[in-house]
């Protein structure tokens, strides 16, 4: 077993301009590198360097018109939704963020490292097959999720989604999906509006999907409780062989745009969790990718406690 823990990254990355009161800004990503490379575990990570994915694997998760709907809409930078500004080079850099899951994906898949953490953006959880919304452009871990079955034969794949706002763009994909787990613990009410416990999936695929909407001032310990008594028991009876982990850090108690209580030392927790699971489900395999998260210092600081696990492990 490979005894290292991948990280992708791309100063692209901070090329996708989404204006300066945006919350999913450049900042973001380069407040969490500056401290991961201040932390104690940058020297023990292995560098994986970003490509784009091509428009044939975003049309894994995506309707075949979709990504050329979002390159014009770049290209004239036309705001996809109300909430997802774009510029010209925003096209490239989605491709180049669903890419970085993937170069994640394949590191680990093959054994070059034994798990990996993407610290991508534009983020993508809230895209569907059709439809950008919510800061995201192309759904990166749905995509990494039928590229890990197509292009390296896994069978079945765990998404757990700890954002703070419901994957509702990964349900959707992932809803009539019998090899595919979707797992969502998301604030309710709150936005996308949608996460409720009654959603677990339709036809053979019943069961699949499994929403865990938590009040707001929920905090370490009902999340833990959460994860330890539904999560956990679930991943074990599904037995993926692959886990993937959208990883938002909004959940952060510093965090304005959501009410959660979650620490740093929170968000570890959880990680040993899903990390404990893979290895005896997924043989340690579990690729780890960015979504939300929009306190500079809510964000940084939960990064290197997430990835300070997957180095441990």
């Amino acid at each position: 077993m490979p005894q290292k823990t991948g990280f992708i990254y791309h100063p692209d990355y901070l090329n996708h301009d989404t204006g300066p009161e945006h919350p999913e800004r450049p900042d973001r990503l380069r407040a969490s590198l500056a401290a991961l490379q201040q932390s104690e575990v940058w020297k023990q990570l292995h560098a994986i360097e970003a490509t784009p994915a091509s428009i044939a694997q975003l049309c894994y998760a995506h309707e075949t018109t979709y990504p050329e709907h979002v390159r014009q809409y770049c290209e004239q930078e036309i705001p996809l939704t109300y909430d997802t500004p774009v510029s010209k080079a925003s096209f490239d850099i989605a491709k180049l963020s669903a890419g970085g899951v993937l170069r994640a994906a394949d590191a680990v898949a093959t054994g070059a490292v034994k798990n990996a953490f993407a610290m991508v953006r534009p983020p993508g959880h809230h895209a569907t097959q059709n439809r950008s919304m919510g800061f995201c452009l192309f759904n990166n871990i749905a995509i990494a999720a039928r590229y890990l079955q197509r292009e390296h034969g896994i069978g079945k794949v765990a998404i757990v989604d700890w954002d703070v706002h419901h994957g509702n763009g990964t349900q959707d994909i992932f809803y009539e999906d019998e090899s595919v787990f979707f797992f969502s613990i998301h604030q309710s009410p709150l936005y996308p509006g949608t996460g409720s416990s009654y959603e677990r999936g339709s036809g053979k695929a019943r069961g699949t999907t499994l929403n865990v909407p938590m009040p707001a001032g929920s905090g370490n310990s009902e999340y833990i409780t959460v994860c330890e008594n539904v999560l956990i028991p679930a991943l074990h009876n599904f037995s993926p062989e692959f886990i993937l982990i959208s990883a938002g850090f909004d959940a952060h108690y510093l965090d304005a745009l959501a009410t959660i209580e979650l620490t740093a030392e929170g968000f570890a927790m959880l990680t040993d969790l899903i990390l404990e699971v893979a290895e005896e489900t997924a043989s340690g395999r579990v690729v780890s990718a960015l979504e939300g998260g929009y306190s500079l210092q809510g964000v940084s600081e939960s990064v290197v406690a997430h990835v300070e696990r997957f180095v441990k492990h």
